[in-house]
C-alpha cells in the first residue's frame, strides 16, 4: 500500500507509520511539527513539513504520489487546553481537517481512516461502551472530533469517500524497540505522568478524585497499547482496499483498570512506593470508560497482542528513561 499519513511526528501517528513500513508499505508523512517531534518520524517514511490546510502543497504532494488511502491523525489533543481555548480546537481540528479532506476528495483519494476518540461518548452511565451509544461530548476537544466524524459521514452519503472512524480509548505504552513513544510537556496522561515520577522528573502523582462510585473510588479506564492501535490501522487499511465500506469502531481491550491499580502495578515494576497525593476531580471527568470492542474484533478477525498492563507500563517506562 502507498499511504498518506498526517500527524506522523506524533505519538500514535509515528507508531502507525513504523508498523506500516515494517509490513512493507510506503508511507508519506505530513506534519507541521506544532505538537509533533521530528525525531519520531521513521527514517524510511517520506516526510513533508506541511500544514494540512495548505491546499497548494497538499495538492502537489498528492499528485506526485499515487496514494491508496489517507490516515488522518493530525490535530490537537489536550482536553484541558481545549476548555481554555475552544475556538483554537474548532479551527485546528475541524476547520483545517475539512480543508484537508476537500483536497483529498478533489485529488481523488477516496479512502479515509480517521483517528477519533472515545470522549465523543461523554458520560454514558455505561461501563461497556458500544459504538451505538448516544454521543454526548463534554469538552471542545471531543466536540471538534465529533464534528469531523459528522463531516465524513455526510461526504460518504454524497458518495465522495469511504471512511473508517476509529474511536480510541486510553492509548498508552511505547514501541518495544524504543523508536517511538509519548513526548509531551506538562502531560496529563496518567501513564506518562507515572513514568515521569518513576524517573524523578516529577516528585509525585496526583490522583484526580477518589470519591467515584468505583471499586476503590478512583476512575477506571480501558488502556490499550499503542502498538495494538497501530496494528488496527494496518488491518483496516488492508481491508479498505479490498472492500468499499464505511463504519465506526471502538479501539480498546474491553477491560479497565482504576487509577490506583495502575499506580500499584508501576510500584511493583519499580519495587518501591511512589509519592501519591489526592486532588479534586477534573472538570467533566467520568467514573468509568471501557470499550466494547467486539465489533472490530469480529469484523476483522483481530486479536490484540499487548493486552497486559505490566507490558504497557514497562514499555512506557523504558521510553521515558531514554528521553533526556
Amino acid at each position: 500500500m502507498n499511504i498518506l499519513l498526517t500527524g506522523g511526528a506524533g505519538y500514535i501517528g509515528s507508531h502507525t507509520a513504523l508498523s506500516l513500513i515494517e509490513k512493507g508499505n510506503s508511507v508519506s508523512i505530513i506534519d507541521n511539527l506544532t505538537t509533533g517531534d521530528k525525531k519520531l518520524i521513521p527514517n524510511k517514511a517520506k516526510y513533508y513539513k506541511c500544514d494540512i490546510a495548505d491546499q497548494k502543497l497538499i495538492q502537489k504532494i498528492i499528485s506526485d504520489n499515487n496514494f491508496n488511502l489517507v490516515i488522518h491523525f493530525a490535530g490537537l489533543t489536550r482536553v484541558d487546553e481545549s476548555i481554555r481555548y475552544p475556538d483554537k480546537y474548532d479551527y485546528n481540528n475541524f476547520e483545517k481537517s475539512k480543508i484537508f479532506f476537500e483536497s483529498c476528495i478533489n485529488n481523488k483519494i477516496k479512502n479515509i481512516i480517521f483517528s477519533s476518540t472515545a470522549s465523543v461518548y461523554g458520560d454514558n452511565n455505561s461501563s461497556y461502551i458500544k459504538e451505538t451509544e448516544n454521543l454526548k461530548p463534554m469538552n471542545p476537544y471531543a466536540k471538534s472530533k465529533l464534528k469531523i466524524e459528522e463531516y465524513l459521514i455526510q461526504k460518504a452519503k454524497e458518495k465522495k469517500i469511504s471512511y473508517i472512524i476509529l474511536r480510541y480509548f486510553n492509548v498508552a505504552g511505547a514501541d518495544i524497540k524504543n523508536r517511538s513513544g509519548l513526548i509531551s510537556k506538562n502531560s496529563s496522561n496518567l501513564v506518562k505522568v507515572l513514568c515521569e515520577v518513576a524517573t524523578n522528573k516529577r516528585d509525585k502523582i496526583t490522583i484526580n478524585g477518589n470519591d467515584y462510585k468505583t471499586k476503590d473510588g478512583t476512575a477506571i479506564r480501558d488502556f490499550i497499547h499503542v502498538s495494538d492501535i497501530a496494528d488496527m490501522h494496518y488491518v483496516v487499511a488492508k481491508f479498505m482496499l479490498k472492500e468499499t465500506f464505511s463504519d465506526v469502531y471502538n479501539c480498546g481491550y474491553g477491560s479497565g483498570y482504576s487509577v490506583k491499580e495502575v499506580i500499584k502495578e508501576m510500584e511493583k515494576i519499580l519495587t518501591k512506593k511512589l509519592k501519591v497525593d489526592i486532588g479534586p476531580r477534573r472538570e467533566n471527568d467520568i467514573p468509568i470508560s471501557i470499550a466494547n470492542a467486539d465489533k472490530f474484533k469480529k469484523k476483522f478477525n483481530w486479536k490484540p497482542k499487548f493486552n497486559n498492563l505490566n507490558y504497557i507500563l514497562t514499555t512506557a517506562l523504558d521510553w521515558e528513561k531514554k528521553l533526556k
